[in-house]
Order: structure tokens, then C-alpha cells, then sequence
């Protein structure tokens, strides 16, 4: 991967991406596009990589001639921005996956429904989509240091109106009340993840092979990995107490806040020009970043509508039978089946709106299993261009990769619904016996199902992303990505409460108690179909992207859709255009074509 690639690829959300300076710098680099190289036929798409040079406009500010140690150079001025601005958003990355998993399956004890706590989560999606918009606006007027800053505050907020979560409310009034506070934790995860987003565009490495180039790898290839470690922590500290889960998630919290106040300038981000108003936002004048966002609101939805809520109901709930039938006494909680509880002297299901037919898991087990997850989702991500598009020769991605990875993207779940809804191991009989239901089978089944869709999944959000820059407008990329990531949170919040209310309403059977609750197994089989129909749709709608240049290769010998020959290479001209980057004083030379270099996609995760 070229430095520069990393540059031009890894626009996010924020519409001074181009713009931001750092105050106390006054060097350039110029990165400098190549003539692409035409003479290998097996690499049509392939261009020289544009080198950077570096341009001082003071002799003393050169680098010094001596290599510097890594201590040196984290510790350095220059980078002394980037560190902090890291550190904090990979703490408040863990606390962001935290919080879902706290309210979750604090929400689950409570006996709240899925629906119910898809309802807690509406505004958290819906903040996402608004500050998406807005985030760019902010961060040019206020700065990294105030966006960031905000975000952490707005977190420890949210965090904080959790303590006054009260047992003895109506479920109506804590409904209200979790929403409103999950609100501000939507806000500060976009305000956070503006400096976040940035923070590989911050400093411009001179090649591959420098210390300062890894670390910043390293940092993108944690990033949602990270968010997995929330999910268990979350859990984990649940499992101990709600107050000590809140406390722990809150002192990462104040971690980042001292050095995010008193290491970083004021000026840090701010725009030198005029920048994009909220017309140009919403001015949908580029067709294929239309279809792309119509695209990623299914691709999330496919995975919403089992993954965030319905999923860990499912693995919390217990097994039916016996439910409403068993003899126990109070506090004999062991006689019953694992996820169940002793309730007027018979075996009662934790949760009733939660159903049952699922696996009893504990709340660490949950979380271990949605976080490793995250965890491997984020790996795979971070690594697609060399694991899989790769040496299936996919790189540079194009619409015909996403369409052909989008089309996989469909099976896990399909395969997932058929095994619940007709597998023997999944059997679901309500409180009378089920003879072939194996909990163990069922256990190595999700497993196989949820690291299947991980892989895939990422693969998808890969392409995503750099679809997302090679086709966003060059004079407007940050606006252009803010509204993709908005269409973003919308297919989240489609999928969260679209499955909220499969879950709840689709397992309603006859021999339903209120000892027992609905059949989860059915409710979680239609969640899987929903996911299946939502992909398929995210690839239908990829094929209406206007670009049919490239082919699509799955390996050396199998070519899928061959190279477009009568491309008129006129009709994709490239202008150079000059634009200003979100690192230290860069300013950037490049052309769209620069922007498809192979493996360079990889820094838009």
C-alpha cells in the first residue's frame, strides 16, 4: 500500500476532510501522480503509484538526517496530535460497544421485549444520521480539539443518566428515558469518530516501511476490533454489577479527556476556504453515489435485523420446556433450566418477551460471542485487499465485485433461517418435550454462521468503502461520504427496528404462556430471511451503478463479467484537481485515477 493511497482513500464523514491544517506546520507535501502504466496486460486497471515529496518553507523545520526512535517519534510535535487523537477514540471505540451490550442485556433482566429495546436504540440511530450530516459543518468551524472533546463529554453524559435508570418505573417511562440517553451517546460516537476518521490523514508517511506508517495500520486494524472488546467488557462487567459496568466504561472515559483538552490546539481542523452548505449536502447530483447509499442502507440492514437485538435474545433465552410446568420453590432457581427462574413456584422464562427455544447463555457468554464477532469482522475487514480481493484479482474493487460479493453476502443467512425453521437440532415444541433438539449442535451451528457472515460481511463493507471515495465527487469527498455514512445509520435503524418487531410478533404461537413467551426460534428464523432479502436487494441495486469499465475475475483462470473493450476512454477522463488534506499543512495533487490503486482502498476503512 503507498502512502498516498492512504491519503486519497480514507475520507470519512466530515466535510473539511480536505481542508484541515495543522497551526503550527508550515510544511507541504505534494503528492505527485504518475503516468499510469499501460504495458502489462494483466493489469489494466493498475497505475504508478504518485510519490510524495516533501516541501519545507523553512530550513529549520526540515527532519533531522538521523533516523529517530519510536519513543521520538510518537513524542514529536508533529505527532504528538495524532497520538492523542488515537488514543482517545480507540478508548471511547470501547466504551461505544460497551454501552449496547450494558443496556441490552440490562434491558433483557428487566423483562423489556425486543421491541422494546429496539425502541431504546431509535435515537441513537437517528443521531447518527443527522450528526453525520452535520459533523463535517462542526469540525471546520469548531476543530478536531471541540468535536472530540464534545463526543467525550456527550459519552460521559450518556453514560451518567444510566445510573438514574430506576427499577420501579413503568416500562413506558424507562423506555423514554434510555432512549433519551442512548440519544447523546449517537451524538458523541459520530463527533468522536470525526477526529477518529481522520486520524490516518493526520501525519503522511514517505513509505511503507516506517515506524510511523505501522503504527497507523495497526491503529485502522483495531479500530472495530476494538468495539468487540466493549461488547465482552460490557458483559463481563455486567455479569459482576450495572453500577460497575457504568463506572469502568466512564473511567476510560476520563482517560482521554485531560490529554484531548491540554495536547491539542484549538486550531487543529479548522477550514482555511469556505466550506460545503447544507444545499450542496443534499444536492443528489451524482448518480452512482445515490445507488451506492441506497446499496449500503440494505447492505447494514442485512445484518441489523438479527445481529444487534434479536441474536442476543435468542442466546439468552432458554430452552421451552418445562416453562410454566416445572415445581420449584422460591430461590430454587437451579431446579429450572439455565436462562430460567423460579416464579410462583414454577419455572418461569427470565424474560417472557424474550421468548424461549434459544440457549440459556449467561450475559459473558453473550458478549464473548457478539464480540469476537466484531472482533474478527474487524480483522477481516482491515486485511480484504491482501486475503481475499487480492488474489482473486478484485483489486481495484469495482460495482461488479460489490454486486458478486453482495449476492454471498445472502447465504449465511438464508442457510440460517432454513436450519431454524427446519433443522432437527432446532426443534421447538413449546413446553412439551422436543426430542431432538441438541443445544450443542445448536451452539456450533451459530458459531459457524455468525464467523461465515463476520468474513463475508467485511469483505462487503470493504468494498463499500472504497467504492464510496472512488465515487464520490472530488470537489466535495467529505460531503459526499457524509451523506453515503448517513444512509448508513438509516439501513441500522431500518434493520434494529424492523427486527424488534419479527422477533416479538413472528414467534406468537398457540401454546405461548406467559411463562414461557413466544417461540424465539421462529421469531430469530424470519430476522435471518429479512437479512437474506435485504443483501440480495443491496446487490440488485449495486448493478444499477454506471460503471462498466472493469470486469470481474474470481481467481487467474474464471472470469466472471469480461473487461468492457468498447469503453471509450474519453468518456472517463480524469481532471487533475488540487485539494486540501485533513494531515499536517498537506496539500494533495492527485487524479481519480491515483485513487484506484491497487490495495489503496484499504485506508477508507
Amino acid at each position: 500500500m503507498k502512502a498516498d493511497s492512504s491519503s486519497s482513500s480514507s475520507s470519512s464523514s466530515s466535510s473539511f476532510f480536505f481542508s484541515l491544517q495543522h497551526p503550527n506546520n508550515e510544511e507541504e507535501f505534494v503528492a505527485e501522480p504518475q503516468p499510469a502504466n499501460h504495458d502489462c496486460e494483466d493489469h489494466i486497471n493498475e497505475v504508478t503509484p504518485a510519490t510524495t515529496t516533501l516541501v519545507s518553507s523553512s530550513p529549520s523545520e526540515a527532519e533531522p538526517s538521523h533516523p529517530k526512535s519510536f519513543y521520538e517519534t510518537i513524542t514529536s510535535p508533529t505527532l504528538r496530535p495524532f497520538v492523542i487523537i488515537s488514543t482517545s477514540y480507540l478508548l471511547f471505540t470501547i466504551t461505544d460497544g460497551a454501552i449496547r451490550m450494558i443496556v441490552l442485556l440490562h434491558a433483557y433482566n428487566k423483562s423489556f421485549s425486543a421491541l422494546q429495546v429496539a425502541y431504546m436504540f431509535t435515537l441513537y440511530e437517528l443521531a447518527g444520521v443527522v450528526t453525520n450530516l452535520a459533523a463535517g459543518f462542526l469540525g471546520a468551524q469548531w476543530g478536531i480539539r471541540y468535536t472530540l472533546l464534545c463526543g467525550l463529554l456527550l459519552q460521559l453524559l450518556s453514560y451518567g443518566l444510566l445510573f438514574g435508570w430506576n427499577d420501579d418505573w413503568s416500562q413506558q417511562t424507562a423506555i423514554v428515558y434510555v432512549t433519551i440517553a442512548q440519544m447523546f451517546a449517537g451524538i458523541a460516537k459520530d463527533l468522536t469518530k470525526l477526529g477518529g476518521k481522520t486520524v490516518t490523514k493526520l501525519v503522511t508517511p514517505e513509505d511503507k516501511e516506517t515506524q510511523l506508517f505501522r503504527l497507523v495500520s495497526l491503529l485502522t486494524g483495531w479500530k472495530n476490533s476494538l468495539k468487540g472488546v466493549g461488547y465482552f467488557l460490557g458483559s463481563a462487567m455486567l455479569q459482576v454489577s450495572y453500577e460497575l459496568a457504568l463506572c469502568v466504561m466512564m473511567g476510560l472515559v476520563l482517560l482521554a479527556l485531560p490529554w484531548a483538552y491540554l495536547g491539542l490546539d484549538n486550531n487543529l481542523g479548522t477550514a482555511k476556504k469556505e466550506n460545503a452548505t447544507w444545499q450542496s449536502v443534499f444536492k443528489m447530483d451524482n448518480t452512482n453515489l445515490n445507488w451506492l447509499s441506497a446499496a449500503r442502507l440494505f447492505l447494514f440492514a442485512s445484518r441489523d435485523f438479527w445481529f444487534e437485538v434479536p441474536l442476543p435474545f435468542f442466546l439468552r433465552s432458554p430452552a421451552c420446556e418445562g416453562l410454566g410446568e416445572t415445581v420449584c420453590a422460591l430461590g430454587e432457581d437451579d431446579i429450572c433450566q439455565v436462562g430460567a427462574v423460579c416464579v410462583n413456584e414454577v419455572c418461569t422464562a427470565l424474560n417472557s418477551g424474550g421468548g424461549c427455544g434459544g440457549l440459556g447463555m449467561n450475559r459473558v457468554v453473550v458478549g464473548a460471542m457478539l464480540g469476537g464477532y466484531i472482533i474478527l469482522y474487524g480483522q477481516v475487514q482491515s486485511w480484504t485487499p491482501q486475503w481475499v480481493t487480492g488474489p482473486l484479482q478484485q483489486t481495484p474493487p469495482n460495482k461488479w465485485t460489490e454486486v458478486w460479493w453482495g449476492v454471498i453476502n445472502s447465504i449465511p443467512t438464508l442457510i440460517a433461517g432454513c436450519l431454524l425453521q427446519f433443522a432437527p437440532a432446532f426443534e421447538n415444541n413449546g413446553v412439551a418435550d422436543a426430542e431432538e433438539r441438541n443445544e450443542v449442535v445448536m451452539t456450533i451451528l451459530m458459531i459457524v454462521i455468525l464467523v461465515t457472515f463476520a468474513f463475508v460481511f467485511a469483505v462487503n463493507s470493504s468494498i463499500h468503502s472504497y467504492l464510496i471515495v472512488a465515487y464520490a465527487s472530488m470537489d466535495k469527498v467529505a460531503v459526499s461520504v457524509g451523506f453515503y455514512y448517513m444512509s448508513n445509520a438509516v439501513g441500522r435503524l431500518f434493520g434494529t427496528l424492523g427486527s424488534g418487531l419479527l422477533y416479538t410478533y413472528v414467534g406468537e404461537t398457540d401454546w405461548a404462556t406467559a411463562a414461557s413467551g413466544h417461540d424465539a426460534v421462529a421469531g430469530l428464523a424470519a430476522c435471518f430471511f429479512a437479512g437474506t432479502i435485504c443483501s440480495l436487494l443491496a446487490a440488485w441495486i449495486t448493478i444499477r451503478i454506471d460503471d462498466n469499465k472493469s470486469g470481474l475475475k474470481c481467481g487467474p483462470c474464471w472470469t466472471i463479467v469480461p473487461v468492457n473493450e468498447d469503453f471509450d476512454e474519453g468518456d472517463d477522463e480524469q481532471v487533475t484537481v488540487e485539494q486540501q488534506q485533513p494531515s499536517v499543512g498537506v496539500v494533495v495533487v492527485v487524479k481519480d485515477e491515483v485513487n484506484r490503486e491497487e490495495d489503496g482502498y484499504i485506508k477508507a476503512l
